[in-house]
């Protein structure tokens, strides 16, 4: 709109000038109604022309983009109570990291973190060969981007298709654009490095809360702890109780079902301490006051389900229990 009021104005200026200036011709010659029209007529086609063009350039540009009607569901990747987990808090190496991502048309596979001089950079392969580049943003930017940002994929030695990408922090949205060889446009994605996936041992010393920074000493312990995920028909007893030996920290987890078989915990599997009365499970409680992640096999249903839960053990409410 601003673009078309100025040259309006610059067609009404030229419109003046052309009265002004065959006014000032000698003898007091007359513009005539010809002159004036043809000034108009040239002016207006230039703007017309130029407007044309810049429109054409919006529709082509919008027209490589996907809308909403070409997407998939988007999935909300940032989960509540995430808080960015930067390169210079984890140990220069090389780890395995999950990758969510707000479609099920992109789907990383396996993802490779490379920490190193305070920068973090990430492999990530792909489950398909769909994508021909990404983008580190969205696609609007991508289209008006220079082809040299875009990142090409790489094929590895299985002939899986990878895309390197810089990180700025784990558990943090990153939005990023790729384009579809088969549609020939681009897609919004947004993906998210989870900081849970890493080793504790990655961190450096004192980025999370843990019975060691705690200073807690060998005993047994209650906190409340909360829990996200699932149906929200399942609940866990809380506070629970924890035990430390040797500064390592085991939960109690106490379900309100019976029908939970197994739980995965750092993909180690852990079974019932119990065999009568609610599901009773103790696992290696790696962190307080940030959401730890894991997976509960239930049996309730038709056939056996893994269900992810997030647990969150607040340390301000541990209490020593008195022996």
């Amino acid at each position: 709109m601003r673009k078309f009021f100025g040259k309006a104005v610059i067609i009404s200026s030229l419109f003046v000038f052309a009265l002004t200036g065959c006014s000032s011709k000698k003898n007091d010659e007359k513009t005539t109604a010809s002159e004036t029209e043809a000034v108009t007529e040239a002016v207006t086609e230039e703007v017309t022309e130029e407007t044309t063009e810049e429109n054409a350039s919006d529709s082509d540009a919008s027209g490589k983009v996907a809308d909403s009607s070409e997407m998939t569901t988007v999935d909300e990747v940032v989960e509540e109570g995430m808080v960015p987990v930067t390169a210079d808090m984890i140990k220069d190496g090389e780890y395995d990291v999950v990758v969510s991502s707000s479609s099920t048309m992109f789907n990383i596979e396996s993802c490779k973190l490379t920490v190193a001089d305070g920068k973090m950079t990430a492999v990530m392969t792909m489950g398909g060969k769909g994508y021909l580049y990404i983008y580190p943003g969205t696609g609007e930017e991508a289209v008006e981007a220079d082809e040299a940002d875009y990142i090409p994929f790489v094929e590895d030695e299985d002939g899986a298709h990878t895309f390197e990408i810089s990180v700025d922090a784990l558990d943090e949205g990153v939005p990023c654009a790729a384009f579809s060889k088969k549609k020939e446009k681009w897609y919004d994605r947004t993906i998210l490095f989870r900081a849970d996936s890493l080793p504790m041992d990655a961190y450096k010393d004192g980025v999370f809360t843990t019975a060691k920074s705690l200073g807690l000493e060998d005993g047994t312990y209650t906190a409340e702890v909360t829990m996200t995920g699932g149906s929200g028909r399942a609940i866990i007893d809380s506070p629970a109780t924890i035990v430390v030996s040797n500064g390592e920290c085991t939960a109690s987890i106490v379900w309100s079902s019976p029908n939970y078989d197994y739980m995965i915990v750092n993909d180690e599997k852990y079974l019932p301490v119990n065999t009568e009365g609610n599901s009773v499970f103790e696992i290696p409680l790696t962190m307080f006051d940030r959401n730890m992640t894991v997976i509960a096999d239930t049996v309730a249903m038709s056939e056996p389900y893994e269900i992810e839960y997030k647990f969150n053990f607040d340390s301000s409410t541990i209490e020593k229990i008195e022996e």
